[in-house]
């Protein structure tokens, strides 16, 4: 079935997405479809190429660096990811989020064209970046809560083989019955708790990674604040330190965090109370590096090397018993490489340990 060109223009002006042609070499707009109009109000198709410096003006600083580059990228033939873009709030117009899925193709009389569409994708954005919020609040919850409700039961657990070795001289067998059941209920529980955090993490983990850029200063900062405000519950001081107001990063956000969640509920395992754990950020020109530290008992050097083993022998009980499956860094080691990043640790017994993650950094990271 072939359509004609009035037919097929119909369905172009249609359609809510803004269809693009942008002739490479002449450096215009050869083609826009009406919907451009719509998501632009008070622009006009015909006025696109005097435009595209005032609509470029909209992004904040760090998205046009993005946005140039990643076009660039396209126009040399490289492949390039779809673009999330967001529109700076203005006059009565609250900030936007498009969305651009773009080609490079060549026209039918040889020019070289990038070609495709953008929407305005605000309402799902917004959607997502409040369930990654929360997702990541859940899971902070969830590490806080497990230290809060194990300690507690640890203790119990403790003092139960305690007594049971001191009242053995008694030969009182009910006595040392009900002993042995306080003590396989509290660890029982301890026990319950930790596998149900994680077997939330490693659920998780196994699930594809879906990539997004996310400003990694605001969703690290969240995840800290969230322990700040719990500090009472674990008897530890918790820091951020990032070196800029804002740093973008193509990642997938709850996994990422999931992984910062795992650090610092083992950097909370392995310091003693009133001690401290602060997470960093900093670009570089390549990479952004960020660092979970603490001032804990460290990790024996012998350890060290097969730390991100699968089922490591370096698993051992947290301070206050707390269990340990041994695959927690092996999955935060591969969902760092599927980031295509590197994690490495440096640490000295009785004075701390540091978690280091190398990511790719993003053309126009810093803001």
């Amino acid at each position: 079935m072939h359509l004609s060109a009035d037919t097929f223009q119909h369905l172009l002006d249609s359609n809510p997405q803004t269809f693009f042609a942008y002739d490479i070499a002449a450096g215009e707009v050869c083609y826009v479809s009406a919907a451009y109009e719509t998501l632009f109000p008070g622009f006009r198709c015909e006025d696109v190429d005097a435009d595209l410096p005032r609509l470029l003006s909209f992004l904040p600083p760090d998205d046009q660096t993005y946005v140039r580059h990643c076009l660039g990228q396209l126009a040399a033939g490289h492949l390039c990811d779809d673009l999330l873009l967001r529109l700076q709030p203005r006059l009565n117009v609250p900030m936007r989020w498009l969305a651009m899925k773009a080609q490079r193709s060549t026209a039918p009389d040889g020019r070289l064209l990038l070609t495709g569409t953008i929407e305005d994708v605000t309402v799902e954005q917004e959607y997502l970046r409040n369930a990654d919020k929360y997702m990541a609040k859940k899971n902070t919850t969830l590490e806080i809560l497990s230290h809060d409700l194990a300690g507690p039961f640890s203790m119990l657990q403790q003092l139960a083989e305690f007594l049971e070795e001191k009242t053995q001289t008694l030969q009182d067998a009910q006595v040392q019955k009900m002993l042995r059941v306080m003590r396989d209920t509290c660890r029982d529980s301890v026990n319950l708790i930790r596998d149900f955090v994680d077997g939330e993490f490693m659920d998780s983990a196994a699930v594809q990674l879906k990539r997004t850029r996310v400003d990694l200063v605001l969703a690290l900062r969240q995840v800290v604040e969230t322990y700040q405000v719990s500090e009472h519950l674990v008897a530890k001081h918790f820091e951020f330190r990032p070196t800029q107001p804002t740093l973008f990063v193509e990642i997938d956000n709850n996994k990422f965090l999931q992984v910062i969640n795992n650090l610092m509920s083992n950097a909370i395992k392995f310091t003693r109370e009133g001690g401290h754990i602060t997470v960093g950020l900093t670009q570089h020109p390549s990479h952004v590096l960020v660092t979970v530290a603490d001032d804990g008992i460290g990790i024996p050097a012998h350890l060290l090397p097969v730390l991100f083993d699968r089922f490591t022998p370096a698993r051992r009980p947290g301070l206050r018993g707390e269990k340990t499956t041994g695959l927690g860094m092996h999955i935060i080691g591969t969902i760092v490489r599927l980031h295509h990043g590197h994690i490495w640790v440096e640490s000295e017994e009785n004075v701390g340990t540091t978690f280091y993650i190398k990511l790719p950094a993003t053309a126009g990271a810093a803001g």
